[in-house]
């Protein structure tokens, strides 16, 4: 992923930006991945509002001493897509954090897997509360794991 600049911004420039206006700035190259990106192997590649995909392909270095890869690869990509749904629905100022997350896994992932898709969608956004839920998926289609999420939304001050 050579060429991908990882990093984090000041609160100020998100507040200034807006969220929406922000997380296409990641998928555009004007702004910095998460360094979890980096460190994980894996990129915002779409957003919307109400929407955001992560993609990221399962490697050697992500397993567990059992021989697949690790429950927290997914966890973290669809974590990644469920939490940059809502934060693609803030108004400038408000900010968000995750209160909860449940996943499944419904088979296991492995370097052979191949490049695989988080997908994020809101379900509902309310004034203090959003869900969301996703799927993590292969380039196929075939379904990997699955989660919802609950965040709290704080108004902007």
């Amino acid at each position: 992923m050579s060429g991908i600049q990882y990093g984090v911004v000041a609160p100020e420039v998100i507040k200034e930006l807006g969220a929406l206006a922000f997380l296409k700035g990641i998928v555009g190259g004007t702004q910095p991945q998460a360094p979890m990106a980096e460190t994980l192997g894996f990129l915002l590649v779409e957003v919307e509002e109400g929407r955001a995909v992560f993609e990221g392909t399962p490697e050697y270095r992500h397993y567990n001493p059992i021989g697949t890869v690790h429950g927290g690869f997914a966890a973290t990509l669809l974590d990644s897509a469920l939490g940059c749904a809502i934060f693609s629905t803030l108004a400038k100022g408000e900010a968000w954090t995750t209160l909860e997350l449940k996943f499944n896994l419904v088979r296991p992932i492995t370097k052979d897997t191949g490049p695989a898709r988080a997908e994020g969608r809101v379900i509902h956004r309310g004034r203090t509360v959003a869900t969301s839920g996703g799927e993590l998926k292969d380039l196929g289609g075939k379904l990997y794991a699955h989660a919802t999420t609950t965040c709290m939304i704080f108004p902007a001050k």
